[in-house]
């Protein structure tokens, strides 16, 4: 928790340096006359303090930190897990781990559902208690007992929480950011995701089994204290009909006084778009459907999280020991599992710089270009060693680097930014709801099947079929999804219906 808090704490120094170097170093006479009005324009009319929004945000977010712990918990537990010396009593073979790992990734599927129902029930602060709260239940279960059921009964718990991580979170964030930052509180959700991974592997390789249950299991007890004194989407305020409230919660997160006319701006804004849908039949997946441009919307949304599922980060994190030791790297395994994460939290802090400079589209198919150029680079070095041939040995490296730099800085978090700012907040819980339960099934179906279709095909040709997905992310990008950076619900809307 210190290191996060000595992170966002040295935050704005860091951006600072990095946008002058990429505003003035690297492209210092590039600049469009409406980019610079529009620059000008948001210097003068800037006032009010943000940094609510940004301890809301990242409290909220840190239920992304402990979702990260316990995605990389089973790495470095496997092997103590397997030996003769298990906590579990008696060794754990291979399908009780198999098990074990994927279990997360199937109950989220059933949390997903859960929480887009409570998340517009009892509200958004609620439900990430409730997250946070089963969380705390996963690591509590696992310290109490480490047998297989125990385990899978955690990671039921914890599964459960996933679900909402990716639905409730961005959706929270989204709702309490003023335009200018939305991008970079969005950001944060692979960033602690990154961190956690790190110092669980970190924790992992190095401290004793329980040692680590008991340190982790704080984390969402923190979150739950720290939640308690955060305040309700105002979005869900207005839903409800609590507009004083709204105002007030407004107020407090902008900074300003409750009468201010920014305040009163985005307050009558809200209730416009209440009034609106207030005299709708009940929004259903059905109205959803018919309506031709929340439908073109969710086309895009579900090849984006498809795309982004299929990219091959599952496979990279699983093959790269393997990959670098038939290339003939020799790096210390524990040394190597943390450089992963490590590169990944430098993208995430690059993206976030970048996020809100240059939009959500440019970055998302950039990063989907570098990385399908860096695993099709991979796939053809395994393909020559396979042949015979013997490539330098730091290319398949260097394409791995390459490849999480581009995952963690774009095509990670840019389809969630994007599906949390493109779609209105009386349908957005639905929508996200089923993008998310798509994306978990997506991810514990390629665990279920990716040894036999490695093994069917070759892992070079799986590879090839990563990059190819990576490609057509980008021409998705680029020909049919509009800018959400910046943009109203209906500016986002009549773009929709300008490409549909």
């Amino acid at each position: 928790m210190c290191f996060i808090v000595c992170l966002v704490r040295h935050y704005s120094t860091f951006m600072l340096f990095l946008n002058n170097v990429l505003s003035r170093k690297i492209f210092p006479r590039v600049k469009f006359c409406r980019n610079m009005a529009s620059e000008k324009r948001n210097v003068g009319e800037r006032k009010g303090t943000t940094y609510k929004q940004w301890l809301a945000a990242l409290t909220a977010n840190t239920t992304l930190l402990t979702y990260g712990f316990q995605s990389g918990w089973v790495a470095p537990m496997t092997s103590i897990l397997q030996s003769e010396e298990s906590p579990a009593g008696t060794p754990l073979n291979d399908t009780e781990m198999s098990w074990v790992a994927s279990s997360i990734s199937l109950f989220a599927c059933l949390g997903v559902p859960l929480f887009a129902y409570t998340v517009d029930k009892i509200g958004r602060k609620k439900t990430i208690l409730i997250m946070a709260v089963f969380q705390t239940l996963c690591w509590i279960i696992n310290i109490l007992s480490s047998s297989t059921a125990s385990l899978i009964i955690g990671r039921f718990f914890g599964g459960l929480s996933s679900g909402g991580c990716y639905n409730v979170v961005p959706m929270y964030v989204r709702e309490i950011s003023q335009d200018d930052i939305r991008g970079i509180l969005g950001s944060f959700l692979i960033l602690l995701q990154n961190i956690g991974f790190l110092v669980m592997f970190a924790m992992g390789f190095y401290m004793d089994y329980y040692v680590v249950l008991y340190i982790v299991v704080w984390i969402p007890v923190i979150t739950i204290v720290m939640m308690l004194f955060a305040p309700e989407s105002p979005a869900f305020l207005v839903k409800k009909g609590l507009n004083d409230e709204a105002a007030s919660t407004l107020s407090v997160l902008r900074g300003l006084d409750v009468d201010d006319k920014v305040i009163q701006k985005e307050l009558d804004y809200m209730k416009n778009e209440e009034e609106t849908y207030k005299s709708l039949p009940t929004v259903s997946f059905l109205n959803i459907w018919q309506n031709k441009t929340w439908r073109h919307g969710c086309y895009l949304n579900i090849a984006l999280v498809t795309l982004r599922a299929n990219s091959g980060n599952f496979a990279i994190l699983t093959f790269t020991p393997a990959i670098l030791a038939a290339s003939g790297v020799t790096v210390n395994r524990e040394l190597q599992t943390l450089s992963f994460p490590a590169v990944m939290i430098l993208a995430s802090f690059i993206s976030m710089s970048c996020v809100e400079k240059f939009g959500r589209k440019p970055l998302l198919a950039s990063t989907f270009i570098v990385g399908g150029i860096a695993l099709g680079t991979l796939a053809t070095t395994m393909l020559i060693q396979q042949q015979g041939g013997a490539p330098p040995v730091w290319i398949p490296a260097l394409a791995i680097i390459i490849y999480l730099c581009s995952y963690a800085g774009g095509i990670s978090p840019m389809p969630y930014i994007i599906m949390a700012e493109m779609f209105n907040f009386q349908i957005r819980a639905k929508v996200i709801g089923a993008f998310v339960t798509h994306a978990w099934f997506l991810s514990f179906l390629q665990i279920v099947t990716f040894t036999a279709i490695t093994n069917l095909i070759g892992a070079h040709n799986v590879f090839y079929c990563y990059a190819v997905t990576n490609i057509l992310g980008a021409f998705v990008t680029l020909i049919f999804l509009p800018e959400t950076k910046g943009k109203t619900v209906e500016e986002i809307e009549m773009d929709l219906n300008k490409r549909r």
